[in-house]
């Protein structure tokens, strides 16, 4: 086992609280630094915003010993029919290792320990993201099927990808929606194999339209 793996090994990953609260800027400067090297949309939040979730017990954060190594929050739409668990990061130097999984599965655990009965979606540019969405039970879903709260989707005005969003009439984006409703039921084991060979296929699909797609559009936007 290398020294990252072992150093991941050590990092908790927790509800956060007030005691976390200093870790504030730190989580926004890096969310704001990791949209920056993507060049893809990424909801900005402000301070007041993170400090919130984190009081009412609606954060998820990582940390090695005092430093901080990655976070999540959970939003609620629609009357609480729809819950997001948003805004993901893990900082650089512990990528790789499995801990964006690790706390997806603790906001996915919260999620649904406290609605069981909302469906759980998302908005993602990022391959390793969907295949963490794929094995919680998420489905690659038109935006059509996610929350119709306004509130939710003017998040999206900070997004450097907003225009295309506007553009298509909220039908399409350079992200994909993906969702979990409790209400599926999964028949048996052939059913389960089928959809995951579908999402894979998918991710493979994105795999080679993303990239391509993404250097047009910043190709476009520096001849402006």
């Amino acid at each position: 086992m290398n020294k990252l793996n072992t150093e991941n090994n050590d990092i908790i990953v927790q509800l956060a609280d007030t005691s976390h609260l200093p870790f504030v800027q730190t989580i926004l400067t890096t969310i704001e630094e990791a949209a920056k090297i993507r060049g893809t949309g990424i909801a900005k939040r402000s301070p007041e915003y993170i400090q919130q979730k984190i009081k009412e017990s609606k954060a998820i954060i990582a940390l090695k010993g005092e430093e901080f190594a990655g976070f999540c929050y959970i939003e609620t739409w629609g009357n609480k029919k729809f819950v997001a668990n948003s805004g993901l990061i893990v900082v650089d130097k512990f990528r790789g290792h499995g801990l964006a999984k690790r706390i997806k599965q603790k906001a996915f655990q919260i999620s649904r320990e406290r609605y069981p009965d909302a469906k759980i979606f998302g908005l993602t540019t990022g391959l390793a993201v969907m295949k963490i969405n794929s094995e919680l039970g998420y489905r690659p879903v038109t935006f059509s099927e996610l929350t119709n709260d306004e509130a939710f989707w003017k998040g999206c005005q900070s997004c450097v990808n907003y225009d295309i969003l506007q553009r298509t009439g909220r039908k399409h984006c350079l992200c994909t929606g993906m969702l979990y409703d409790p209400a599926w039921q999964e028949n048996n084991g052939s059913e389960k194999k089928t959809r995951k060979n579908k999402m894979w296929k998918l991710i493979q699909v994105m795999g080679e339209w993303m990239s391509p797609k993404i250097l047009l559009q910043k190709q476009q936007k520096e001849k402006e």
